[in-house]
């Protein structure tokens, strides 16, 4: 209720600009899709909305344009859609039993491959339908391939990698260190 009314006093002067600092906070998930579309709305009336959150999946439900400011230098200045894509590197997920065989073939192709588990390749320079071309053609079993598609938190990361003074290690890391 405190943040709604908050937002109700942001709006008493009618403003043509309108900037929330997490505005999801201490809301339930009615509230949540209530902020949602207000803001939506709100930007459709012609408004500018600047939301500042740490919530990036709330973020990515919501923005169609973000900015990303690292240690007071302006980041990224696009849309959330530019950015994601940006930020998925054109990688394939692959999973299949013969993985060796897999990599050779790919490989051989033109791609760049790497080991993420067990029976599980991350490919890059070629597309999921190509890999799955490629792998039927040489008649190599696979259970998924699928392109990878980043999460704003990622692409966030991977922007600020450089400008955070304290960092968590990344998946890549982890997997690394776990092997």
């Amino acid at each position: 209720m405190r943040q709604r009314l908050g937002i109700a006093a942001a709006l008493l002067g009618n403003p043509a600009v309108l900037i929330l600092d997490e505005p999801v906070n201490g809301l339930d998930p009615e509230g949540i899709q209530w902020i949602r579309g207000f803001l939506r709305t709100m930007a459709a009336e012609g408004r500018t909305v600047l939301v500042s959150s740490h919530l990036m999946t709330e973020l990515q439900d919501t923005a169609d344009h973000i900015l990303v400011i690292g240690r007071g230098r302006l980041l990224a200045d696009t849309s959330v859609r530019e950015l994601l894509a940006a930020a998925s590197d054109g990688r394939v997920t692959v999973r299949t039993t013969r993985r060796t065989e897999a990599m050779t073939a790919l490989a051989g192709a033109g791609a760049t491959v790497a080991i993420i588990g067990p029976e599980t390749l991350t490919v890059t320079g070629m597309d999921a339908e190509g890999v799955g071309a490629l792998l039927a053609r040489n008649g190599l079993p696979f259970s998924e391939i699928s392109e990878h598609r980043a999460s704003l938190e990622e692409a966030y990361m991977e922007l600020t990698r450089d400008t955070a003074e304290f960092t968590a290690p990344s998946r890549e890391d982890e997997e690394l260190t776990a092997r």
